[in-house]
């Protein structure tokens, strides 16, 4: 019991944990964000600008009693809505792409909340998993793969540069950066006069925006500073901090997810008509819900098919939570969830709402099949005219790592690698079994 523990307790502070389930987060929320944004341009005053029927004096209202932060209370000008606007799009397309995560996660946070606090009564339910989720990914580290950041530290490890934070990585563009957020904070609080509390009203009890976006800068900061210069005991304790905080977000993503639907679950099973039955006759006959009338009343048709759909999204949603006691149950059930929201998409109209919870269930998805599925795309890339030649120093030849003896590349030795662990972790699954079939049977 106490080795378990132990066990428990050095993985949790020594890694950070589900890498490849949080850049799923990262890529496909970003991805969903920007999309959405990008289809409502032609749209963007009437929703969020100054042709919005939620006018700039009647959002000020708002946010002057629910203090919730948005960039856009900071002017009525119709160029600050366009920048910010243009931002949004363009911090999402970067966190996507995982160019500075740690800043970009932060920025693209501010743009969601300042776009959907100024208006906020639009959205599909979408908008809110957005909301939500954007706030969590700032304390993970969702750049560890699938990214920018991850591949420049490859090609600087493959190359044999220096390490990241070292004395000879200076990383010049994350100082610019970084000192250029620094000036922004400093001229929205000194010139604009935004009003931020250092004290109240911000994204936690007894801490302000101010506090917690200086905050933020100043750990940025210290970061580099401590990996660069203090590369002992520091950055040993920045490290574990850092798993800490990511852990915890990670955590608190899936509780948030199996919240989703247990609420939904059982608010469902208190509502009449989601007892006999009739709930998705309804919607299906509702021109706004229909992108494809004749598809939703040749479904509503059948008295059967509305029971078993009725019946089948109140029972996945109410047992969602309890199936993660269970790998295999977890895993067919995360397929008929997904499979749920492609016919809300389809069905009812709603592509941005789908594809967030399809995001958000993503983050039960086994790392086996995500590393497969990445490597699935990375092949589906490798087209010959798209290969790069090979550096002259990368070539095989004499090398002091085994990688080299072996006569491989880096690319080559680090799918070998990840072959060789994901082998050895297919092993170590078959002799538990074996170990639990020979403890059934003794």
């Amino acid at each position: 019991m106490i080795t378990s523990l132990t066990r428990g307790l050095a993985r949790v502070t020594g890694s950070s944990l589900g890498p490849y389930q949080t850049a799923v987060i990262r890529i496909g929320l970003s991805f969903t964000w920007l999309c959405y944004l990008l289809r409502e341009w032609p749209n963007r005053r009437e929703l969020y600008g100054p042709d919005a029927p939620w006018s700039w004096g009647m959002a000020e209202q708002l946010t002057g009693d629910n203090h919730a932060f948005t960039a856009l209370m900071w002017s009525d000008s119709t160029v600050w809505f366009e920048t910010v606007y243009a931002l949004a799009m363009i911090f999402s397309a970067l966190l996507m792409l995982g160019w500075r995560t740690r800043t970009m996660s932060v920025l693209s946070m501010l743009a969601v909340l300042s776009l959907q606090n100024r208006s906020v009564f639009i959205g599909d339910g979408g908008d809110n998993v957005i909301h939500l989720m954007a706030l969590y990914t700032v304390l993970t580290r969702c750049g560890q793969v699938w990214s920018l950041d991850a591949r420049r530290a490859a090609r600087r490890a493959g190359a044999g540069g220096p390490r990241e934070g070292a004395d000879g990585d200076r990383d010049v563009p994350g100082i610019v950066l970084w000192a250029l957020c620094g000036l922004a904070l400093t001229l929205a609080q000194a010139l604009v006069g935004t009003g931020m509390s250092w004290t109240d009203e911000g994204p936690l009890p007894g801490i302000g925006w101010a506090t917690a976006l200086w905050g933020l800068w100043l750990v940025h900061g210290l970061w580099w500073a401590v990996r660069r210069h203090a590369p002992g005991e520091p950055r040993a304790v920045l490290d574990t901090l850092a798993h800490l905080a990511h852990n915890a977000a990670l955590l608190v993503i899936m509780a948030e997810v199996c919240l989703i639907y247990a609420t939904a679950g059982w608010y469902k099973i208190q509502g009449s008509r989601w007892q006999d039955g009739t709930a998705l006759y309804y919607p299906m006959h509702i021109d706004y819900f229909s992108p494809w009338p004749w598809l939703s009343h040749a479904l509503a048709a059948s008295g059967i098919i509305v029971l078993l759909l009725s019946y089948g999204t109140v029972a996945a949603q109410v047992a969602f939570p309890f199936t993660l006691l269970n790998r295999r149950v977890k895993n067919v059930l995360l397929v008929v969830m997904m499979a749920e929201h492609v016919g809300i998409a389809v069905m009812l109209g709603l592509p941005f709402f789908s594809l967030a919870m399809v995001v958000a269930d993503a983050v039960f998805l086994p790392t086996s099949f995500l590393r497969r599925l990445g490597r699935v795309v990375g092949r589906s890339r490798s087209l010959p005219l798209a290969r790069p030649f090979p550096k002259p120093g990368l070539l095989p030849g004499p090398r002091s790592s085994n990688a080299g003896r072996a006569g491989l590349l880096p690319e080559q030795a680090g799918e070998v690698s990840e072959q060789v662990e994901e082998a050895s972790g297919q092993v170590g699954e078959v002799s538990g079994q074996a170990r639990g079939e020979g403890r059934t049977v003794g």
